[in-house]
């Protein structure tokens, strides 16, 4: 018989954070094991629910009992299970004792490698009642919980304690025990609007019964469109400030969303709006409502609160949570009147005191190691070295205010807003803000040369050090956030674009650093190939991630970045004309050719340097050959001089003919050695034209 099977823990408030993770993760366990074991189609995913106090889970169409099945076992090999004169081996003798089988009924199977002995079993299929609590057990120790609890006197442990337990399959209790408790068809609703102990008379009637009776949306998806559409509404002309981390929370926070709308006092928009923001929704989880929208968008004195309980008048709900609210805008108001006392140049001698990392010195020494760096980028830049060299020695000083104490989220922030205060120019004040940024995937870039000079300078500053002393991400882990970073100066580089080298960079932080810093853990990048350096590697993978992740074909990838470009601005440009080029009809060919070149003359060790003899070009095809590439390369190195990438690789598909000609009379390996040498000077000068802009043979299928 199929019927619906509902499973809930009834629990004390669990984590809003991960409420969602734990739902879909329960669902998706439980999902699996019933399919496996026969009780539900492979298809049937089945829904999921989460409320602060539960768990719980639906699956239409689950079988009462398992359908008989057929269980496949695999013996030793015939070659190992049957001796000389026919008789079954002691290890065949023990598959069949513990499979319960006689020898006639051992059939042969054969994998491709080897025929071995399998044993087919008929199983009945067993009832629901004799799985399901080992499922369920099974499935909770899988959640992705970082610590458990004990609670009472038992051994059982969960995230939270848990109270109760429904296992029913249509209206019929589904005997079992899980975590210490027995299944019941009984559950609770909403704290306070419920009618108390609700009784489920059917498994399909779960979420309807649950609504009705125990004030309880336990839909985590429903519940959140709710608060959408309800902060929407409220909100009016105004608009309310998207965060959808923060609507997640709040939805694992109520169980029956209802908005109201509360105030607090306009004098204390006297104070910079992120703070208040952050305040509104670090603490008290509160919507701000906005007047505009996007970076011109101005705070109000008004916000949203999502309360779990709808009330006729809720006049005690909106003047309690501006009360909650106020003393907390009144400390951030007080931190900011008290910060800005003292001027951001008066703090930066408190950095030497705040380690930065215990191998790499105070915050004071990476801050003299950041004004060096940041004047000198500026500089290749031809922005105003001493405005940069300003921003970057005022830009870790917010980091002792008490504001930033307070709120680490506001670092940059409030730097901006205290170093206007103190008179330093826009300029100077925009780059101590971005100079974080990009923060995360997606997040604006610094704006202007003195603010990239400086942005570039912490990253960098931070991948030198961090690789210097061996800390280098491995797998997940990148405690440093160094992943990260790099992906900020390697956005910074190609999106502004800036015009610099960034080995030439690499160089610049690692001379802030003492020489010993590098023994035994990466080298710096002007002491060997550039492609040897741990740094430069490390670059070069997040960079092809990012490449690939934006759209751009792999094979393109690979044929811009096998070149090691030290201007990753010009990337977009070689992707572009990479891409134009395998359009043209002459690419596959030439790739393959290129392919081929590159194969010979790695496996003749030939002079990349060697010049070319016109008198000992003897076949008329190498001659020709000779004239298209003399002819084609004033041309290209003009276009690639102009960074006219497409114009070149265009250019080089005009010598396809040549190409394939040479290919065809030629024989390159010719037993005179001059002659040999000659055609081998050829080829390597060729490939050193057609791999100018990037190694077209990553291109050849």
């Amino acid at each position: 018989m199929k019927a619906t099977l509902l499973i809930e823990l009834l629990t004390e408030e669990l984590p809003p954070k991960s409420l969602a993770r734990l739902g879909l993760s329960f669902r998706e366990q439980m999902q699996k094991a019933l399919a496996e074991a026969g009780f539900i189609d492979a298809a049937n995913v089945g829904r999921w629910f989460a409320t602060p106090r539960r768990l719980a889970l639906q699956f239409d169409d689950c079988l009462e009992s398992q359908p008989d099945r057929v269980i496949e076992k695999k013996g030793p090999a015939v070659a190992s299970g049957v001796g000389a004169d026919g008789t079954p081996t002691k290890a065949l003798e023990g598959f069949m004792r513990s499979a319960g089988v006689e020898f006639g009924q051992l059939e042969k199977l054969n994998d491709g490698k080897a025929e071995y002995f399998v044993a087919r079993l008929k199983k009945s299929g067993g009832r629901l009642d004799e799985y399901l609590s080992a499922m369920v057990e099974a499935a909770l120790k899988k959640l992705p919980v970082a610590k458990l609890m004990r609670w009472g006197a038992g051994e059982a442990q969960f995230v939270r304690p848990v109270h109760g337990l429904i296992m029913l399959h249509g209206p019929r209790i589904v005997g079992g025990t899980v975590l210490g408790l027995p299944s019941r068809n009984v559950t609770r609703g909403h704290r306070f609007m419920s009618i108390g102990v609700i009784e489920i008379p059917s498994a399909a009637d779960y979420e309807a019964v649950l609504e009705k009776q125990g004030h309880v949306i336990a839909s985590f998806g429903r519940r959140r469109a709710m608060i959408v559409e309800q902060l929407d509404r409220a909100a009016g002309t105004l608009t309310w400030l998207k965060d959808e981390a923060l609507v997640d929370e709040v939805t694992a926070l109520v169980e029956f969303p209802a908005v109201y709308e509360a105030n607090f006092e306009p004098e204390f928009l006297a104070v910079p709006q992120e703070c208040l923001i952050l305040t509104m929704k670090a603490n008290q989880k509160y919507f701000p409502l906005m007047d505009g929208a996007g970076q011109d968008a101005k705070l109000t004195h008004r916000f949203l609160v999502v309360s779990n309980m709808k009330v006729a008048d809720p006049v005690h709900i909106v003047t309690g949570n501006a009360r909650v609210v106020r003393p907390r805008l009144a400390d951030a108001k007080f931190f900011f009147e008290t910060d800005k006392k003292t001027p951001l140049s008066a703090r930066i001698g408190k950095l030497s005191r705040v380690v930065y990392h215990n191998k790499l010195g105070s915050q004071g020494e990476r801050v003299d190691r950041l004004v060096k760096l940041a004047a000198a980028i500026a500089q290749r830049l031809g922005a105003d070295a001493m405005q940069a060299e300003r921003a970057a020695l005022l830009a870790k000083a917010d980091l002792v205010s008490d504001m930033v104490g307070e709120f680490p989220e506001l670092q940059g922030i409030m730097g901006r807003y205290y170093a206007l205060a103190d008179g330093e120019p826009a300029v100077v004040a925009d780059a101590i803000q971005s100079h974080y940024q990009p923060r995360f995937n997606g997040d604006a870039l610094p704006q202007g040369p003195v603010a990239c000079a400086v942005a570039l300078a912490d990253k960098l500053d931070a991948l030198i050090g961090f690789f210097g002393i061996g800390q280098i991400p491995t797998g997940d882990k990148d405690p440093f956030g160094l992943r990260r970073a790099a992906l900020g100066v390697l956005r910074i580089l190609m999106e502004t674009p800036l015009p610099l080298a960034l080995p030439d960079l690499i160089d610049e932080a690692a001379a802030g650093f003492a020489p010993e810093l590098f023994s035994g853990n990466w080298r710096v990048a002007s002491a060997v190939p550039q492609g040897d350096t741990a740094l430069h590697n490390f670059f070069k993978e997040r960079l092809r991630h990012m490449l690939r992740d934006a759209g751009h074909d792999h094979k393109a990838v690979d044929a811009v970045l096998a070149l090691d470009p030290a201007r990753i601005d010009q990337v977009p440009a070689r992707l572009a004309a990479v891409k134009a080029f395998a359009a043209l009809p002459e690419a596959e060919a030439l790739a393959a050719a290129n392919k081929r070149i590159v194969n010979i003359l790695k496996k003749s060790g030939s002079d990349a340097d060697a010049t070319v003899d016109a008198t000992l070009l003897q076949e008329d095809a190498e001659q020709a050959l000779f004239a298209a590439v003399t002819a084609a390369a004033p041309r290209i190195e003009a276009q690639l001089a102009a960074e006219d990438y497409a114009g070149a690789l265009k250019a080089l598909a005009g010598l396809r003919g040549a190409v394939d000609a040479f290919f065809d009379g030629v024989m390159v390996m010719a037993e005179d050695a001059a002659i040999r040498a000659n055609r081998l000077a050829l080829l390597s000068r060729l490939a050193g034209l057609m791999n100018r802009v990037a190694d077209i043979s990553r291109l050849s299928s």
